[in-house]
């Protein structure tokens, strides 16, 4: 059986961990998560240079609905500076999903267009 107790040194590590973690501005934590989203999404949706290779379709909505959720929730908190260039990259996720699905879903009922709005192109 493992030992619940962390070595002294993951406690260490954990610590600072959690003073770096402190000292990051709220607006860069959403961003570096909203960029992250956008590029599992962009690999779900194959538009790396594997293209599908990595493709899932399922996979992609969740994640597309999630960056809209965020920006939802947070484009008041970050500034248009931070936000705007996150949105565009959220409705140019939001096409290539409607491209890339065989069964296009209804007007305003694809990822995240619950947060965003029917999207257009």
């Amino acid at each position: 059986m493992s030992d619940a107790t962390p070595a002294p040194s993951d406690s260490a590590d954990f610590d600072a961990m959690t003073r770096d973690i402190a000292e990051v501005p709220a607006v860069e934590v959403i961003v570096t998560v909203a960029v992250n989203l956008m590029s599992a999404a962009a690999v779900k949706l194959g538009l790396t240079e594997e293209g599908d290779a990595h493709k899932d379709l399922d996979e992609a909505r969740k994640l597309v609905h999630a960056l809209a959720g965020l920006l939802d929730a947070s484009t008041t908190e970050i500034s248009s500076f931070h936000a705007a260039p996150l949105k565009d990259g959220l409705k140019s996720l939001q096409l290539a999903f409607r491209e890339a699905s065989l069964v296009p879903d209804e007007p305003g009922q694809g990822p995240g267009e619950k947060y965003t709005g029917r999207v257009f192109g």
